[in-house]
């Protein structure tokens, strides 16, 4: 087998020391010393043996050459390594530049024009910031004098101070088009980005503590994961309702031990957005069961208040049997019920069930029978009652988002009523079922007030709602102690439902 390091010389024969010092043996070594290659000329050891060509290594200093070279380049690969690990995706990196053997990297990407960022800190292309006014205040003399007020140096001046802008600002080169602000029009920009800065800091603060369009905030999703951990819900599928107050989820049930779990839920996400609120105090701060703990200076507590008065107003309709959703569990503004539909498909509403006319009429009689319950025997007023709030499923009308009812005896309960009137009239009538009856009507129907229909104008018929109220007042308040005697004491209802609610 052949030596790959080639064959060995024979050693040199002694010499004596008058040749040593012979000048022309000093030259004979120096021209020997010059033949070698230098260390950037000298190829990797490994592409050699893969070339199939055997290198010269007669010479020690050849071949340590050589073996120092492939040292570098390995240990210029693992620094690589490492800088790309510890880099990941990051937008700011950090180079091992100077970490680096003297040798360049092959295998880069960018092209030899592209310059490197490394090597742009003495870029010859790069403006220069203008010199700054020495403390004096001027500088030249004579004629010549510049002073700190010069209007070309302070438009430099301003330009430059633009690098000071907020990143996303996007200022250009104004220094390398020599532009000139006036101090003006610096001001003008300086207060805009600090106005802009402060407007994108509370758009941020809104999106992350407010439920969105189809969207929630950080706290509401930790709340639903909370539900998926503990088992209540297996999964959640995704948004299938959004309106002015509330975002409504579809979800797998999962499993209590108080009581079932449907197999499809609905959480509906009470906005936390506080404008969405702004007109709503109206409908709880004079409800007897609330009113205690309306706080106008908390709005936060009040989104929470909204959810655990729909719980209530649905648990009373339930004691009725009229159709609605069932609670299975209320945290905080999310609030679980059963799903309306089926495989994941949600009941229409009326406006949109393609519905014949008997079924239509048929609808509309369990309207009007659901109104009437809704009163007399849940003590309650719908208050939002319209087409957009009615589900048609399996042959029945289904009433949803009851958030908002109120009790008659509210000081506005009866208007409620009456708007409430007006829509489901309105509704039936255009839908051509002829027994519809008039808003005035209906309004008596459902009440069983006996007030004139013969006052058809709406101020003068309202005139006499307010009057026969105050009339009947005590009255009311007696019938409402006799249905609901746990009324007078529902000042602070508790979270979950009661036995009497």
């Amino acid at each position: 087998m052949s030596n790959p390091w080639g064959s060995v010389n024979p050693a040199a024969p002694a010499c004596s020391l008058a040749d040593v010092m012979s000048e022309q043996l000093a030259r004979q070594l120096d021209e020997e010393n010059n033949t070698f290659p230098t260390l950037t000329e000298c190829p990797s050891f490994s592409d050699l043996m893969l070339s199939g060509e055997v290198p010269d290594t007669t010479s020690d200093l050849m071949l340590a050459q050589i073996l120092q070279m492939q040292f570098d380049r390995e240990f210029d690969d693992q620094l690589r390594r490492e800088e790309k690990k510890f880099n990941g995706d990051s937008k700011v990196s950090i180079s091992f530049e100077n970490y680096r053997m003297v040798h360049p990297y092959e295998d880069s990407d960018s092209s030899e024009d592209e310059v490197d960022w490394q090597d742009t800190r003495h870029d010859p292309y790069r403006a220069e910031k203008p010199q700054t006014t020495p403390r004096k205040g001027f500088t030249g003399k004579g004629k010549n004098i510049t002073t700190k007020h010069d209007e070309v140096n302070c438009g430099r001046k301003n330009t430059a101070r633009m690098d000071n802008f907020a990143p996303e600002v996007h200022v250009g080169d104004g220094l390398g088009m020599d532009l000139k602000l006036s101090n003006q029009v610096f001001n003008s920009l300086k207060q805009h980005c600090y106005s802009e800065q402060r407007r994108s800091a509370k758009l941020h603060e809104k999106k992350e503590h407010s439920t969105a369009e189809q969207a929630v905030d950080p706290r509401t999703r930790l709340l639903m994961y909370k539900m998926v951990n503990a088992g209540v819900l297996e999964n959640i599928n995704g948004c299938i309702s959004t309106g002015k107050e509330s975002v409504v989820f579809h979800a797998d049930g999962g499993s209590l031990e108080e009581q079932p779990v449907p197999d499809e839920v609905v959480l509906k996400v009470f906005k936390t957005t506080l404008n969405e609120f702004k007109n709503r105090d109206r409908y709880i701060k004079d409800d007897y069961r609330f009113n205690d703990r309306f706080s106008k200076l908390n709005p936060r507590k009040v989104i929470r208040l909204w959810a655990e008065k729909e719980m209530h107003n649905l648990a009373r309709m339930k004691k009725a049997e009229i159709p609605c959703p069932d609670v299975v569990v209320l945290k905080k503004h999310i609030l679980v019920m059963s799903f309306i539909g089926k495989d994941h498909v949600p009941a229409p509403k009326i406006k949109d069930a393609m519905l014949g006319s008997e079924d239509m009429k048929n609808a509309y009689y369990q309207v009007l029978h659901m109104m009437q319950q809704l009163y007399r025997e849940c003590n309650l007023v719908h208050a939002d009652l319209s087409e957009y709030n009615m589900l048609w499923h399996e042959g029945k009308v289904w009433l949803i988002d009851v958030s908002q009812s109120v009790e008659p005896t509210h000081p506005h309960g009866l208007e409620f009523l009456f708007r409430d009137c007006r829509n489901i009239s309105t509704f039936f009538q255009k839908k051509g079922v002829s027994e519809a009856m008039s808003v005035y009507d209906l309004f008596n129907t459902v009440t069983g007030l006996q007030i004139p229909v013969g006052a058809e104008n709406e101020a003068e018929f309202m005139a006499e709602i307010v009057a026969l109220e105050k009339r009947n007042e005590d009255h009311v308040q007696k019938r409402r102690k006799k249905v609901f005697p746990f009324a007078s004491e529902d000042s602070g209802p508790p979270l979950e439902p009661d036995a009497d609610d």
